[in-house]
C-alpha cells in the first residue's frame, strides 16, 4: 500500500511513535527531498536504510505510476519535508494514481501547519477553507483575494516571509483594512509567534521584515445587511444569469444571513 506519513513541521518531538516505527521498518521511502528524509531518520535515531525515491513537484506525475507499481509488492512510505503529504505538498498525483489503480492508500496522521495555525488563531474554527499559497504576481494575488471577499469561512493561507508585507497590503486593499488577520510564524519552533490584528496593522508591521515559515489566517466576511426584498432581488438576478433557483437562494442566504427558505419562497412568488 501507499502510506502517507505526516512529519514534524518544526519540533522533532512531534514525531509520532507510528512514524518512527514506519521509518524503522520501511523498505521503500518516496520523499520530497531524500536528503531531508535521511536527516529526519538520523535525528529520530532510526538506523534503517530503505530504498529512497525522490518524489517532488517536478517529477511526481511521471513517477506516480512507478511508485504505484512498487506499492503492489511492498508498502511505500511517502514523506514530504514537513507536514502531511498531498496538502500543499507533493502527493496528490500519487494518491490519484493509486486510487485509479486499486492500490490501497492510508495515512499516518500527525502535524499540520494548517490545523495548528487555525487552532491558535482565535478565529472561528467551525468552518474554514485552506487556500494554499497566494500567487506571487500582485495582479493574480489581488484577483484571488477579490474572489474571496464574500467568503464567510475562516481562510488559511501559506506565504513566504519576503512576500508577507505585500500580501497583507493586498488583503487590506481587497478585503478591507479592518479585516481580522492572524499571522502565525515558526509554528512549534523555538521562536514561534502568533500576531493578531487588522489587515492594515499587520501589513505595516510586516514591512519591518519577517523570517521563518508563515501561515496567514483571515476571518471570513460578515453577512451583508440586506432586507428580504433586496435578498429576493439578488436571487432573481442570479437566476436570470443562469443559476438554478435553489442554488441562487442558497448562495444569497450564505452571503446575507437571510433564510434560504424565505428567499426561495419569495423568489417563487415574485416569478
Amino acid at each position: 500500500m501507499i502510506v502517507l506519513a505526516a512529519t514534524p513541521i518544526g519540533n522533532l518531538g512531534d514525531a509520532s511513535r507510528r512514524l518512527i516505527e514506519a521509518l524503522t521498518n520501511a523498505e521503500v521511502v518516496a520523499a520530497e527531498d531524500t536528503r531531508t528524509a535521511i536527516h529526519l531518520m538520523r535525528a529520530l535515531g532510526v538506523e534503517n536504510r530503505p530504498r529512497l525515491i525522490a518524489l517532488h513537484e517536478h517529477n511526481e506525475r511521471e513517477k506516480a505510476a512507478e511508485v504505484v507499481e512498487l506499492a503492489r509488492a511492498a508498502d511505500v512510505l511517502v514523506l514530504t519535508d514537513a507536514g502531511m503529504p498531498a496538502i500543499s505538498d507533493p502527493g496528490f498525483p500519487l494518491v490519484e494514481a493509486a486510487a485509479a489503480a486499486g492500490v490501497t492508500v492510508t495515512a499516518l496522521p500527525g502535524p499540520s501547519a494548517v490545523l495548528t495555525a487555525l487552532a491558535v488563531s482565535g478565529l472561528p474554527t467551525d468552518r474554514f477553507t485552506f487556500e494554499g499559497f497566494l500567487p506571487r504576481k500582485q495582479g493574480d494575488r489581488r484577483g484571488i483575494l477579490r474572489s474571496l471577499s464574500d467568503e464567510r469561512r475562516t481562510m488559511v493561507f501559506f506565504e513566504s516571509p519576503h512576500r508577507l508585507a505585500e500580501s497583507l497590503a493586498d488583503v487590506a486593499l481587497e478585503l478591507g483594512d479592518d479585516r481580522r488577520v492572524v499571522v502565525c510564524r515558526e509554528l512549534t519552533k523555538l521562536h514561534e509567534e502568533v500576531r493578531r490584528g487588522s489587515a492594515r496593522a499587520l501589513a505595516d508591521w510586516a514591512l519591518e521584515g519577517v523570517r521563518g515559515e508563515i501561515c496567514i489566517v483571515i476571518a471570513g466576511s460578515e453577512p451583508r445587511v440586506v432586507d428580504l426584498d433586496r435578498g429576493v432581488a439578488l436571487v432573481l438576478a442570479a437566476v436570470a444569469a443562469g443559476d438554478r433557483l435553489k442554488d441562487a437562494a442558497g448562495e444569497v442566504a450564505e452571503a446575507t444571513g437571510l433564510s434560504k427558505r424565505d428567499l426561495y419562497q419569495g423568489a417563487l412568488a415574485a416569478r
